[in-house]
């Protein structure tokens, strides 16, 4: 019977330290904050937007950077590669936001793991604590107890039962830990990806600050006129009830000056010399239709045309949540007509596309491009604020609000 009583202790002390050993094996694992308030749909969507931004950017930046290398004059190759490094700045953006949307997909694969976990341990951890209890019973209390050599056989027979259940309980416990240390190491990948992307992105900035530099050298000789641009646009500015108001001056602003344009004779001198006798700024062709369009920053659309807002003033065009400081860039080609802040909307920029059509941009926090310029597609214009800002883009065909989202691929 001692001897007996001997193995069953034995044997409980050795599934006890098993089961100890296994319900620890998993404390270093890493558990992601995801973000709070969002479904799963919208975190696998967020995720699938982010990637289709980043590789438009890559393609678009790997394009620029071949105008670029064949590109004979200074200026114009400084301007195509500040094109081509403002698309890999809304790259890099992009890939934050798709690790980020994937950081929130782990977090909550996590916590479901975690539950998960968490209910097969339970019954574990109490059969665990009375096997315990049993192991650590003194060996002469076991003796000195009332029983016959029959009560251990019996005893060892229930435990005999009771081992198929602890091993595959312990094996469920295993397989769950195994998916526990997988999301670790995807959790993992996903952290080192936002690290990587956000080096990227601030690298990258810097080396646009010095392109636009060069840039803004290799243009200064032809800026003679850019000064008085900038003061027409802002008495404009001055003289508007509003901004729409504003809008329907520059749009008159520029119908005069295309008309000027297309009377015989002298043309009026040009806003910006250097572009005399270059080519016309891409257009829309056809009879008028829409320009060639895209989104002037990477960011998670958050109101569309002619929703309400909080302040129940219906939407003219689309609203963007995007990363601080992310860079903009103009959504197709033109003549900027008005660049600098504007009665509450932060710092804006109004592009001229000519044949009636125009674009605003509000929320900016600096502007970079000028009154005067003429910006392709994809051209740096300019710097969003800190801490998530709000981005509006409205899109007017003389004079009324057009849908952007069948131009830009979002329907």
């Amino acid at each position: 019977m001692k001897r007996s009583i001997i193995m069953i202790g034995g044997v409980v002390g050795a599934l006890a330290l098993a089961a100890t050993r296994l319900l620890a094996a998993d404390d270093g694992a890493i558990i992601l904050q995801g973000t709070a308030g969002t479904t799963l749909a919208q975190e696998q969507a967020a995720l699938k937007a982010a990637k289709r931004q980043s590789d438009e950017a890559a393609e678009r930046s790997t394009r620029l950077e071949q105008q670029a290398a064949s590109a004979r004059d200074e200026a114009e190759q400084a301007r195509r590669r500040a094109a081509a490094v403002a698309a890999r700045i809304q790259q890099a953006e992009a890939d934050i936001e798709a690790a980020k949307a994937r950081i929130a997909i782990i977090a909550r694969m996590q916590r479901i793991q975690a539950a998960r976990l968490a209910a097969r341990q339970e019954p574990v951890v109490r059969l665990t604590a009375a096997l315990q209890m049993m192991a650590r019973r003194p060996l002469a209390l076991a003796l000195v107890q009332p029983g016959s050599v029959g009560d251990a056989v019996h005893m060892r027979a229930v435990l005999d039962q009771i081992l198929p259940v602890i091993q595959q309980r312990t094996a469920g416990l295993r397989a769950e830990l195994d998916r526990s240390r997988a999301l670790r190491a995807t959790a993992q990948q996903a952290a080192d990806s936002l690290n990587q992307a956000q080096t990227d992105r601030r690298s990258r900035q810097t080396m646009l600050a010095a392109l636009e530099t060069r840039k803004r050298v290799a243009a200064r000789d032809y800026r003679a006129n850019a000064g008085l641009e900038s003061e027409r646009a802002l008495a404009l500015g001055e003289r508007a009830r509003d901004i729409v108001d504003l809008m329907d001056r520059l749009e008159d602003a520029g119908d005069l000056r295309e008309r000027l344009a297309a009377l015989s004779g002298p043309l009026p001198r040009p806003a910006r010399p250097d572009q005399a006798g270059a080519a016309a700024p891409e257009r829309s062709t056809g009879m008028g239709g829409p320009p060639p369009y895209r989104l002037p920053v990477v960011g998670q659309l958050v109101t569309g045309m002619g929703e309400v807002n909080d302040s129940g003033v219906r939407s003219r065009g689309l609203t963007l949540i995007t990363q601080p400081g992310a860079q903009a860039v103009a959504p197709t080609a033109g003549r900027v007509a008005f660049a600098g802040p504007y009665r509450g909307y932060g710092q804006i920029l109004i592009i001229d596309h000519g044949q009636g059509w125009t674009t605003l941009i509000t929320g900016l926090h600096r502007v970079t491009a000028q009154v005067g310029d003429m910006v392709r597609q994809g051209d740096p214009v300019g710097i969003t604020g800190a801490e998530r800002p709000a981005i509006t883009i409205e899109l007017r065909r003389n004079g009324r609000p057009v849908d952007i989202v069948p131009l830009v691929g979002l329907g």
